[in-house]
């Protein structure tokens, strides 16, 4: 039995705990905003946030997640409104095919927690290990750019 906190709700799974994260997450849990890409750890798609880490969940085994927190792009809306991140995406329009775009987010809101008012090279390259088949990076850059200022967009006004 593994137990941890999925977007802040307790789980009990009896899973193979060498089975990959990625996997119990969409398969078992439902959640399809954790995306395989290249199954290598090397395009972000599957990133979740463990503990506040942005993390390939290909890479991870379940056992691993054993009394840790888990957050995925599902977690972070609440009360009918956007997370500021989300929020600054879309408003900056940071996506096209929005295949990468859960990756990015949490991978944004990771580098927000450890660097609340990152410069252009920082984010550069703490969204390195991201890529967007689309080619948007220019706006993701400005949607995390916004973020980190909090210029968010909200009906019409800034937030």
């Amino acid at each position: 039995m593994i137990e941890f906190r999925l977007n802040g709700n307790p789980q009990a799974l009896d899973v193979d705990p060498t089975r990959p994260l990625l996997e119990v997450l969409r398969d078992d849990l439902g959640l399809r905003s954790v995306r395989e890409g290249c199954g290598i750890g090397m395009c972000g798609a599957c990133t979740v946030l463990i503990d506040d880490r942005a993390i390939s969940s290909c890479l991870t085994l379940a056992g691993q997640v054993q009394g840790r927190q888990i957050l995925t792009v599902e977690g972070l809306a609440g009360e009918g409104r956007l997370h500021p991140v989300q929020q600054a995406f879309l408003d900056h329009a940071a996506f096209q095919c929005a295949f990468c775009t859960p990756g990015f987010i949490l991978a944004t809101l990771a580098l927000l927690k450890e660097e609340p008012t990152p410069d252009e090279a920082t984010i550069k390259t703490h969204l390195a290990g991201n890529l967007c088949r689309c080619g948007s990076y220019r706006n993701i850059l400005e949607g995390v750019r916004a973020a980190a200022e909090g210029q968010v967009l909200v009906e019409g006004g800034a937030q």
